[in-house]
């Protein structure tokens, strides 16, 4: 069982910047994929970045060059460096973890708003 807490959404204007923070209890962490996705009202929810137990990332196409995912497993914890923030950026971002043997063990956060406007 894995429990994820995710932080550091907040109200921005364009162009500015935020990181998010998931930080992860109760598994060994570095044994987990972890993801970052977003949901926007009335839309689905989709794949912002991910990070592999080994640090292999892949990015969305409307985040790359401006969205940076990174990990430290000494503290459990996965962070979104998000960069030239856009209106379109809107939504609640969640963090999700997978075990790397196995899609069952899958986990989400509570989610974090993240709102861009001016």
């Amino acid at each position: 069982q894995v429990q994820l807490v995710e932080s550091g959404g907040g109200l921005v204007q364009p162009g500015g910047s935020l990181r998010l923070s998931c930080a992860a209890s109760g598994s060994i962490f570095r044994l987990y994929n972890v993801g970052w996705y977003r949901q926007a009202p009335g839309k689905q929810r989709d794949l912002v970045a991910g990070i592999t137990t080994g640090g292999t990332t892949n990015y969305g196409d409307s985040v790359k060059g401006r969205f940076t995912i990174s990990r430290d497993n000494a503290k459990s914890t996965v962070y979104l460096q998000m960069n030239s923030l856009k209106p379109e950026d809107t939504a609640v971002y969640y963090c999700n973890a997978q075990h790397w043997q196995s899609s069952a063990r899958s986990y989400w956060g509570q989610g974090t708003q993240v709102t861009v406007s001016s």
